[in-house]
């Protein structure tokens, strides 16, 4: 029941804005928008620091959600979601990386038993389970991609998964921010249909025991 209420909190807040949207609410705000006017200013250069700069605040453990939603402010949905995307999995790659190559020993000690549970859990069929714990998604982002960096699983699986699932939030987010940047019901209409979708499919793997064990080793502390 508590995660139908935040299932249908989500659905109003997203139908309200699409009912604002098509009062012409946002309209000024659009003006004003920093984000919208710099990729306009600046084009092809403006898009490599958003991509540059989501890619940072991803990796220290910003909320990809709200990156998708200024991205999708900024270049409409399909455009925002494919940046948003491939910033935060360049954002993923980072903290990995960092982990793998520089701090691997001092998460160890820091996350013995994490380390090992997470290890144990996505070593084999990596891409699936990495695929699922996106879609559903539980803890943190930024320590499951600290946790994969100091295991030995498979990189190019973990990017790989990670990518991939990815998408629907990205989609989700990245749609509503363009119904607010264009005044547009109808991008905020598709962000509601998308959630409520991702909804079904994230309430069918939240039974699986796979949510469980993920959750025990990648909440917050």
């Amino acid at each position: 029941m508590k995660r139908l209420g935040k299932i249908f909190a989500v659905v109003v807040v997203l139908s309200l804005l699409m009912f604002a949207a098509k009062q012409g609410a946002f309209a000024t705000f659009t003006d004003s928008n920093w984000v919208a006017n710099y990729v306009a200013e600046n084009g092809t250069k403006g898009l490599i620091v958003l991509f540059s700069m989501g890619a940072a605040y991803t990796s220290v453990g910003g909320p990809r959600q709200f990156m998708a939603l200024v991205f999708g402010f900024a270049l409409g949905g399909v455009y925002g979601a494919l940046l948003a995307t491939l910033s935060a999995l360049l954002g993923c790659m980072i903290t990995f990386y960092f982990a793998r190559l520089t701090f691997r020993s001092t998460l160890k000690k820091r996350f013995e038993d994490k380390l090992f549970r997470f290890e144990r859990l996505i070593i084999h069929r990596t891409f699936l389970k990495v695929l699922m714990i996106r879609l559903l998604p539980i803890g943190s982002n930024a320590l499951t991609n600290l946790l994969a960096g100091s295991t030995h699983v498979s990189a190019w699986k973990f990017f790989a998964g990670s990518g991939i699932g990815y998408i629907p939030q990205m989609l989700i987010f990245s749609f509503a921010g363009a119904g607010i940047g264009l005044s547009d019901s109808n991008n905020l209409l598709i962000s509601i249909v998308l959630f409520i979708f991702a909804s079904l499919i994230g309430g069918y793997l939240y039974k699986t025991r796979l949510r469980k064990q993920v959750a025990e080793i990648v909440s917050d502390e």
